[in-house]
């Protein structure tokens, strides 16, 4: 297959560009022996749910911050693997073959936005989408519940963010029922058996995509009912926050032991070998962000996206265009 000559021709670009940033960055400064150890130890076994294992989320600390002593270190690490994230992107674009879709789901006030924020404030957007999905309206209510996300996916070549998923109808559906009820399905479908058959359903999709090229995250950033409710109460007591504090979000709260169960039934059937969730302690702000950076560069590595190479012919009109640009009066 023949690279498309605008993305080679960018590519050329960015390996100019990226190897003169990088070539003044090594005569600029040696990262510390301290900076490469910190880079090493970011373990991510603690954080997946293991496929295959019925999941307590007593088991998940949310105030964990693994062997970070403060949070200068952990924004330090954030810091180098925005840089990464940032170069291995270009990489993706480039060479347009797989697509990255991470997803984010956790209860009110966990730091969803925060963390897409301060994780993606490096990268491109013009390499990246943000969708997020709220109640659906009267149209996807019209199609099954996989259709509007399926329609956001991210194209090869960029990274596709879900704040929030389709995982929401194994949920806020399971824990309303009467949203259930009002949803038109056939009568044959809502039965005892329909989150069983929905974890098989996502577990199906997720498998589909990754074998054709759209590789999947799934993050739950984990916060503790009682950090929660200090987020609430710094959103009703500062008014440049007040707006981002609902009613709903108290009524919400009350709920939580049956939302804990939900999302325990939905870690234990959907966390998979190919697409495993990541229960991410969100008591910490700034350790969550390390620990999503962390994750989201070890996958994007793992791709092993590489700049195309340019075919003899794109190799000489490059040259001819270099050397009209030198002879310019």
């Amino acid at each position: 297959m023949t690279p498309h000559p605008t993305r080679c021709y960018y590519a050329a670009a960015v390996i100019i560009l990226v190897m003169t940033q990088r070539s003044f960055q090594s005569h600029r400064s040696w990262p510390s022996t301290f900076t490469l150890v910190q880079d090493k130890i970011m373990k991510h076994d603690p954080f997946i749910a293991t496929p295959g294992k019925k999941i307590r989320l007593k088991d998940y600390d949310p105030s964990f911050i693994g062997k970070y002593s403060n949070k200068e270190e952990a924004e330090a690490k954030l810091k180098r693997d925005i840089e990464k994230l940032c170069d291995y992107q270009e990489a993706l674009y480039a060479q347009n073959i797989y697509a990255l879709l991470v997803i984010f789901q956790a209860m009110d006030a966990a730091g969803k936005d925060g963390t897409i924020r301060h994780v993606m404030s490096g990268v491109n957007p013009q390499g990246t989408d943000v969708h997020s999905f709220k109640a659906p309206s009267t149209e996807e209510s019209d199609h099954d519940y996989l259709w509007r996300c399926n329609k956001a996916l991210p194209e090869r070549g960029r990274i596709g963010i879900f704040n929030r998923s389709y995982y929401e109808e194994v949920l806020v559906v399971r824990v309303h029922p009467e949203i259930l009820k009002s949803e038109p399905l056939p009568h044959e479908a809502i039965t005892k058996k329909i989150w069983q058959r929905r974890f098989e359903d996502i577990n199906n999709y997720e498998r589909y995509l990754t074998r054709n090229g759209i590789h999947i995250l799934k993050f739950f950033l984990n916060v503790s009912k009682e950090e929660q409710k200090r987020r609430f109460l710094a959103r009703i007591d500062t008014p440049d926050k007040n707006w981002k504090f609902s009613s709903g979000d108290v009524k919400e709260r009350e709920l939580w032991d049956e939302y804990m169960a939900a999302y325990q039934d939905m870690f234990t059937h959907t966390s998979t070998r190919v697409a495993p969730w990541y229960i991410v302690p969100a008591d910490n702000k700034w350790f969550t962000h390390a620990v999503v950076a962390d994750v989201i560069v070890s996958k994007l590595k793992s791709l092993k996206p590489t700049y195309p190479k340019l075919s003899e012919e794109q190799m000489k009109d490059l040259l001819k265009a270099k050397e009209l640009l030198l002879n310019e009066v």
